[in-house]
């Protein structure tokens, strides 16, 4: 098992290296001067004397092979470079927002698994009218985009009928009351599709388990169905689910984008935009290897996971 995931760390940190490497050059095939977009942006026109001084002071003057060795090194010391907005280092502004997304993608995600596999768990088992309705109501919440969902619930639960905040973020260490009633909306928003993703998958993993003949072995040595269930066949049904649940959680970080703006929420995809929009090129890189970061680690820790689902799984 500690093998598994020492073989897991390193291709993790080699595929980090790899996205580093692909947006360190996707920035560079950026077309236009970055120091002379930046300074033309705040509306005035630059002198040549000023693009040149930024570009200087961005090190865009350098050799192409000596940006990439600086902005390695940003990432070792942890930095991830230097914005262009307030000269702050990328992180300090990436620690201040993260939290935010990461506590609607997490709320999501728990929300969405938990609902998702008791609705295609009972679903398996009961089968019948529950069974139909399931995949009735399952393929719908698949079929509507989370943007949707997130304009209709501003409208009608907090236009309308004012049961919630239709916008804005209160932190829980502040009030954690109002906090939960501002993560209700963007959260169940998220959570639709989702939920019917991973209740549709569980549904399908079950009921392909429960004709597995060790299954029919172990309920005709006599032990109870719910015991058979549970041991048996839920366990063995949760390693799709798991698939499922990191690519949908890697979708969600990349995802929020437009349920941010829709809510007001000030998670790390408003601090992208302002990065796009104001040409801050550091900022941008370190968003993304962020996220992709964070993917990786997800992905890591679904493989070992699996591990202890199935021992099968801890030699490869």
């Amino acid at each position: 098992m500690a093998i598994m995931i020492l073989r897991r760390l390193a291709a993790g940190v080699v595929l980090l290296f790899v996205v580093a490497t692909v947006v360190f050059l996707a920035m560079q095939l950026v077309p236009g001067d970055p120091a002379r977009l930046i300074l033309t942006g705040t509306g005035a026109t630059p002198t040549e004397d000023a693009v040149q001084q930024l570009r200087e002071e961005l090190g865009l003057n350098l050799p192409l092979w000596q940006q990439y060795l600086h902005f390695l090194g940003d990432i070792v010391g942890g930095t991830l470079g230097t914005s262009v907005q307030d000269s702050q280092p990328v992180i300090t502004h990436i620690a201040q927002r993260l939290p935010r997304t990461l506590q609607l993608v997490l709320t999501a995600t728990a929300v969405s698994v938990i609902c998702g596999v008791a609705v295609g768990a009972l679903a398996a088992r009961r089968g019948g009218f529950i069974d139909r309705a399931t995949l009735v109501l399952t393929s719908f919440a698949v079929a509507v985009p989370s943007y949707v969902a997130a304009v209709v619930l501003v409208y009608l639960v907090g236009v309308q009928l004012k049961w919630l905040p239709s916008g804005g973020y209160t932190a829980p260490d502040r009030d954690f009351g109002e906090f939960m009633q501002s993560l209700t909306l963007p959260v169940v928003a998220l959570s639709i599709g989702f939920t019917g993703i991973v209740a549709r998958m569980t549904r399908s993993s079950v009921l392909a388990v429960s004709n597995q003949e060790w299954v029919r072995t172990g309920r005709s040595v006599g032990n109870r169905e719910g015991t058979v269930f549970r041991k048996h066949v839920l366990r063995n049904s949760l390693s799709p689910v798991l698939s499922v649940t990191a690519l949908q959680l890697g979708g969600l970080l990349g995802g929020t984008v437009i349920i941010e703006r829709v809510f007001s929420w000030p998670g790390l995809s408003g601090l992208l935009i302002e990065g796009v929009t104001s040409r801050d090129y550091p900022m941008v890189q370190g968003i993304v290897l962020v996220i992709a970061g964070i993917f990786i680690l997800i992905n890591i820790a679904v493989d070992i996971a699996y591990g202890f689902l199935d021992p099968r799984g801890r030699t490869q």
